[in-house]
């Protein structure tokens, strides 16, 4: 399976770009990939901060021959977006339920998952923030980036597409 790649210099939301598209297009499968968010969107309805540098991109798909809870979806969609970032950082990476991902106690990417009905049909949003270069600053809620901890900073491109790879890889299980 290949997913289909949106880029974009600035938009509000990838996860609004990715239902936009999802409505008004006959992809079943896509990745959006953003340089800015202007409204970037977390968990509960809360802001997700987006600094310019970061990663912020969103996969849809759909479910149709995808017979999995949103809680073992929500696990799987972590487990792979945890792989990726294993692949550049190879100390512990834990995933705090539901859906983020933390570094020694310090969020490093928040996950947020959406799931739209077209026409009869299921598709999820997997919304994908990645603090890459900067961090923000949550009251109460310790925050890292990836290129503190690495002596060897991959690019936002090769961090894309081992996201890419991985997504694809572990999706065509399900589309066989």
């Amino acid at each position: 399976m290949k997913l289909k790649q949106f880029n974009f210099k600035k938009i509000n939301s990838t996860n609004d770009t990715a239902i936009r598209i999802i409505m008004t297009s006959n992809n079943k499968f896509g990745i959006v990939k953003s340089e800015l968010q202007k409204k970037g969107r977390g968990q509960h309805g809360k802001k997700w901060i987006s600094y310019k540098g970061n990663l912020f991109l969103s996969f849809f798909y759909a479910l149709e021959k995808i017979n999995l809870s949103i809680n073992k979806l929500t696990k799987f969609n972590c487990s792979l977006v945890k792989k990726a970032i294993s692949i550049y950082y190879k100390k512990k990476i834990t995933i705090k339920a539901p859906n983020d991902l933390l570094i020694g106690d310090k969020k490093i990417c928040g996950i947020l998952q959406e799931i739209i009905n077209k026409l009869d049909k299921k598709y999820l949003i997997v919304g994908i923030g990645i603090n890459l270069k900067t961090k923000p600053i949550i009251k109460n809620y310790p925050t890292t980036c990836l290129y503190d901890l690495l002596d060897n900073k991959p690019t936002k491109e090769e961090i894309v597409n081992s996201l890419k790879k991985i997504f694809e890889q572990n999706l065509s299980n399900f589309y066989k």
